[in-house]
């Protein structure tokens, strides 16, 4: 098992260590652990009181995909559903034969999958304003890889189907805008992944960004908040986590494809 040494970050975090679920099992459900800082303190994300979205940057084979099937597993390990957007077709392949899963990969699919989406966001907020809140209703993540990429191939595809009289700008892109800007009250969260970041996919309403081997105009655009830019590091799972003014180095949390499946397939333990 590994124990940290003052001020280091562990090699590699691995969910097949017992200290690891351990801790997972004790977090609440609105929260994720994205892996472990300096002196093994935890770095997390609470979907609920800090952000209610979270973008992950870092080049091919940096550790986006796996970064984003770590804590979509928690989320569904609490109930929660998740639909991927994938136009890559295989990044988040653990997921597909999950029931509470729902995996789309071709564009125009995506353009429906964003359009329907934005439907369930104004139930849901018409959900909580009768209710009072919509915390009887599961959570809902919504896995977008090569968000960037994507978002512009939803632009030009609308440029291509859209019929005389119709909106000159994508209601996919519309429908994300809007997820972004209301998710919080619905329950509803983006869990974005990028090698680079654009002005599209709305940096102000990620509360919480990884950043791993990025470029310096990345950071500068993601996290300006950060003054000084740390050094990127090519070791395998290692990012830091932009929350605040804060860049916290992490290691994230390591979950395999069986891994992240089954976690995901197992139900949350109940308190008492």
């Amino acid at each position: 098992m590994w124990k940290p040494k003052k001020s280091s970050l562990p090699q590699q975090l691995s969910f097949a260590a017992p200290v690891v679920r351990e801790q997972m099992e004790a977090l609440p459900a609105s929260k994720a652990l994205i892996g472990l800082g300096a002196d093994g303190q935890q770095v997390c994300v609470d979907l609920d009181n800090e952000s209610p979205h979270v973008l992950v940057c870092s080049a091919a084979g940096g550790g986006t995909s796996t970064a984003l099937r770590s804590l979509a597993a928690q989320l569904l390990h609490h109930g929660g559903h998740v639909l991927v957007l994938d136009t890559k077709r295989i990044s988040q392949a653990w997921a597909r034969a999950l029931p509470t899963v729902t995996y789309r990969r071709d564009i125009a699919d995506i353009h429906d999958a964003l359009v329907g989406l934005r439907d369930e966001l104004k139930r849901r907020i018409s959900h909580a304003d009768e209710h009072g809140d919509a915390d009887d209703l599961p959570r809902l993540a919504v896995v977008f890889e090569a968000a960037g990429h994507t978002l512009r191939q939803l632009a030009r595809h609308w440029d291509n189907v859209r019929q005389a009289g119709e909106a000159k700008t994508s209601p996919a892109v519309d429908a994300y805008e809007e997820l972004l800007f209301a998710g919080r009250e619905a329950r509803i969260h983006i869990l974005a992944g990028a090698q680079s970041y654009s002005a599209a996919l709305g940096r102000e309403q990620f509360s919480t960004v990884l950043l791993g081997r990025v470029t310096t105009r990345t950071w500068s655009q993601a996290a300006p908040q950060v003054a000084a830019v740390p050094k990127a590091s090519a070791h395998r799972g290692r990012f830091h986590t932009v929350q605040g003014s804060t860049a916290h180095p992490t290691q994230v949390l390591l979950m395999t494809e069986p891994e992240a499946a089954a976690w995901a397939a197992a139900p949350e333990r109940e308190e008492g």
